[in-house]
């Protein structure tokens, strides 16, 4: 069994000039029998961090919090660098663990459609990847926790994939159904401040959002753009075509 954990960067809103550029989906998939072993080493991985930097064991780490240095940073008053040495620390946690994959869905937001059709337009090619992660592993059942918010719209999604789920013909004709059978259930949401891996979730979102959208000086401090290469073996090369050109590990879609 896998379990998918997703986290966002940006918002799914349609103003320009008073919302994101994109709506980012992180995904980061780890085996249910590896799950145990993961989270112990996160735990002690979370430790350094505390021995460190003094960061608290339940102190809840995203990427907004170390760009701006806000949330639970804000008292700890780290400089830049040492924000991005936490950041990429995470990245660098994941590529150490070969139990851990991680990949991202990043929507251009054309900001001519609504909010519902925005979460739509990222959580279906995620919905995609992740049915065929559970079909070539033999139908392998796939959980889905995700961070708070817009609840009901995700799990409408989600029990739509389970029946009417389809892909692009591989001959460029038509679209294939491939309906969402190793779907466990409806996505759970979770607060990201009790999972470690909805942060990590969160900061993969975030990696791969300023990969394709440069960061200024003040946030590449922290945040360089380079900082999804960080992830290295730990990505999910599978999800993007090999036979368009496209950063390894982010699938990218107009909404």
């Amino acid at each position: 069994m896998w379990l998918a954990y997703i986290d966002e960067s940006g918002d799914t809103g349609a103003t320009a000039g008073r919302s994101s550029q994109t709506y980012t989906l992180g995904c980061v998939l780890i085996r249910a029998e590896h799950w145990a072993a993961a989270f112990d080493d996160l735990i002690e991985f979370r430790r350094r961090l505390r021995d460190r930097f003094e960061i608290r064991m339940r102190a809840e780490i995203k990427a907004n919090y170390l760009v701006r240095s806000g949330g639970d940073f804000k008292q700890l008053a780290l400089s830049p660098a040492e924000r991005s040495l936490v950041y990429r620390a995470h990245l660098r946690q994941m590529r150490a663990d070969d139990r851990v994959q991680a990949f991202a869905v990043v929507a251009h937001k054309s900001f001519q459609k609504s909010g519902a059709d925005v979460l739509a337009a990222a959580w279906t090619p995620l919905l995609q990847r992740l049915e065929r992660t559970s079909y070539y592993a033999g139908s392998e059942p796939v959980i889905i926790v995700h961070d708070e918010g817009e609840n009901p719209e995700i799990r409408r999604l989600a029990r739509w994939s389970r029946r009417r789920l389809s892909a692009g013909s591989i001959t460029g004709a038509g679209s294939v159904r491939n309906p969402f059978v190793g779907l466990v259930d409806d996505p759970f949401p979770k607060a990201s401040h009790e999972s470690y891996f909805l942060q990590l979730a969160d900061i993969v979102a975030y990696a791969a959002f300023r990969r394709l959208y440069p960061p200024g000086a003040a946030i590449s401090s922290v945040v360089p753009q380079n900082s999804w290469d960080e992830l290295g073996r730990a990505i999910r090369t599978e999800v993007t075509s090999q036979r368009v050109r496209t950063t390894p590990g982010i699938v990218e879609v107009q909404a």
